[in-house]
């Protein structure tokens, strides 16, 4: 089956892989989007660690089961569905908690880290245990679905967040990620959401999908400026979606006595943290990892137009123009979104931009 395989750090080839089957209880997706992650460009360079080639990543997928492994009950071949990125075991005490983000022997889908190694979805077709795949609406576009995965990371860090009640909410940086933290911060109640930049391409998309504010600014200024719309207290929470030291600092200046910062980038190993604000405020930290469960609102949300994705969508291409497009995204080119890659479209498919 043609593949997109990272032979080697920052080299992507097309290759031609043995098709998996599917084993008990496993199904088989012929993938037909699967959206390029900012971790698989970090991946691509070698930079996280977690993509130790050779390996074909993506794990934003979407497809139809092409065949099903033995035990499978749920689906069949023609379906239409999606998956989550978390293989999970389901037997642990984590996943028996619910908390399956965090299981013991928890995998995920096109990433090699020394530990495991699971080939992804920039591939024709992927294995993947029945209990992390979910049906697809019927009018869902697959290009659509590629999204959910992302989708469902925000809604699992603005549940991590607590109730809203009537909180300002703050979310720092406006890329991917962010800017869907922002929306679920909506549905989920916020009554004010506010969203940070030094981008005012990606501010302008925020204020288009619904922030109450987007500003351009950053550390002290954002501070000073989010005390000021709140009346001198801070936001109730703050959504930190970069993951470096000054913007987690950011995030804690511009939180209120008592709050709460959802700590969700993660491009930092290590960050400088101003400990003695954080105890004497009675601040509270709260780390975010993947999703636990909500796809079904994820999926949910997208089919009411409650959370918008296509003018996220820069462009659908095919899976052989997959390394153009990785090293634009490594070269950090301006106003790239998310670039959704089509492994079974024809090899003569032409990119087309979305927004």
């Amino acid at each position: 089956m043609k593949s997109l395989l990272l032979r080697e750090y920052n080299h992507l080839e097309i290759a031609d892989l043995p098709r998996p089957d599917a084993g008990p209880q496993e199904v088989l997706v012929r993938v037909e989007a699967c959206g390029i992650c900012g971790s698989d460009v970090h991946g691509y360079d070698g930079s996280s660690g977690r993509r130790i080639p050779p390996i074909v990543m993506g794990h934003e997928a979407a497809g139809t089961v092409a065949a099903v492994g033995r035990g499978v009950t749920a689906f069949k071949p023609g379906d239409r569905v999606t998956f989550d990125s978390t293989v999970y075991c389901g037997a642990c005490d984590y996943c028996r908690r619910g908390e399956i983000n965090l299981c013991d022997r928890r995998e995920v889908v096109g990433v090699s880290c020394g530990d495991y190694r699971r080939h992804g979805a920039f591939a024709e077709y992927v294995t993947v245990p029945e209990r992390i795949v979910y049906r697809l609406p019927p009018a869902m576009q697959f290009s659509e679905a590629a999204m959910l995965e992302a989708v469902s990371v925000a809604l699992h860090a603005v549940r991590m967040s607590g109730n809203a009640d009537d909180r300002t909410a703050l979310v720092i940086g406006a890329g991917m990620i962010g800017l869907l933290t922002m929306q679920a911060a909506r549905a989920a109640g916020y009554p004010r959401v506010i969203s940070a930049d030094i981008d005012a391409t990606r501010l302008r998309l925020a204020r288009d999908l619904g922030a109450d504010a987007a500003l351009h600014l950053s550390g002290a200024e954002l501070a000073a400026e989010v005390r000021a719309l709140t009346g001198g207290h801070g936001a109730g929470v703050v959504f930190e979606a970069v993951g470096r030291t000054e913007t987690v600092a950011t995030a804690i200046e511009s939180v209120r006595k008592g709050g709460t910062v959802v700590l969700i980038g993660n491009i930092a190993p290590q960050v400088v943290l101003p400990l003695q604000v954080v105890v004497s405020r009675q601040l509270r930290l709260q780390g975010t990892a993947a999703s636990a469960g909500e796809y079904p609102e994820a999926i949910d949300l997208v089919t009411s137009g409650k959370i918008r994705i296509q003018p996220l969508i820069t462009a659908v291409a095919s899976l052989e123009e997959g390394p153009r497009w990785f090293e634009r995204l490594h070269a950090g080119e301006p106003n790239l979104m998310k670039i959704v890659l089509t492994p079974n479209a024809p090899d003569s498919a032409t990119t087309g931009a979305l927004r």
